[in-house]
């Protein structure tokens, strides 16, 4: 797949991220303004009543604060995504939410796990190392700017604050890693010019016919210094009509 192809402008690339916000304001007000008893649909590590939260959590927050500090992240992220691998996009979401929120329930401490904090994670693990593993100068600039913005966020994978659900993080951590390399196949190649190609012909190559076998340079003469070439002539209304000039000595 070519850059041209993959790095293309969409409409979706702005109304999907920004349908996933607002998704979950609108729960955390129904959560607020309806029914507070639907925080407590987490996931619940270790209890199978504590499965339904792989597919909920992520649309749970404790409070405005929370919800307000994984919001940014995650359009700035999945803007990224949706406009860097837009194929793959949804994948990566979908399969994210469930693989990290698997693994949360494997090995989450017990409690309630809410948050949009490990999809957070999956797609900061998955851009960086996508990026790396691509080797394509867009994508290794965009590693980078992952990690100077979130990059602090690699201490939170560990029990350092009371409260935080680490466990979400690294599961979110894992996952993106393990999608970079199940997608490794699905990355833009820069674009190479065609005597890069591995089955280039330079006598196929019509820039090439400029030149001779020397390498000087197939002049043009205006048209009344030199003959008609029928050959050209019956390719193109437009005849262009070469000499050869011999390369001079020293």
């Amino acid at each position: 797949m070519s850059s041209q192809q993959q790095f293309r402008y969409s409409n979706s690339i702005i109304i999907y991220p920004i349908l996933m916000v607002l998704l979950i304001w609108i729960v955390f007000w129904y959560q607020v303004s309806v029914d507070y008893g639907i925080k407590s649909f987490g996931i619940r590590p270790q209890k199978l009543e504590g499965l339904i939260g792989i597919f909920t959590s992520p649309f749970l927050h404790g409070d405005i604060d929370h919800l307000y500090n994984n919001s940014i992240p995650l359009l700035v992220l999945s803007l990224a995504l949706f406009y860097f691998y837009n194929k793959i996009a949804w994948k990566v979401i979908l399969y994210g939410i469930l693989l990290s929120g698997f693994l949360t329930w494997i090995i989450g401490s017990s409690g309630n796990h809410i948050g949009a904090s490990g999809l957070i994670y999956v797609l900061v693990s998955f851009i960086f190392f996508k990026g790396i593993f691509a080797k394509h100068y867009r994508l290794i600039a965009l590693s980078l700017m992952v990690i100077f913005l979130y990059g602090s966020m690699i201490w939170y994978v560990f029990p350092i604050k009371e409260g935080m659900s680490w466990e979400g993080h690294l599961g979110g951590l894992i996952t993106g890693l393990l999608f970079a390399v199940i997608f490794r196949k699905e990355i833009a190649k820069p674009e190479r010019y065609k005597w890069e190609q591995p089955d280039y012909n330079e006598e196929d190559d019509p820039f090439m016919r400029h030149f001779d076998e020397d390498g000087n340079f197939i002049e043009t003469l205006p048209e009344d210094e030199i003959e008609a070439d029928s050959e050209l002539e019956n390719e193109s209304a437009t005849t262009i009509r070469y000499i050869f000039k011999k390369k001079v000595e020293d």
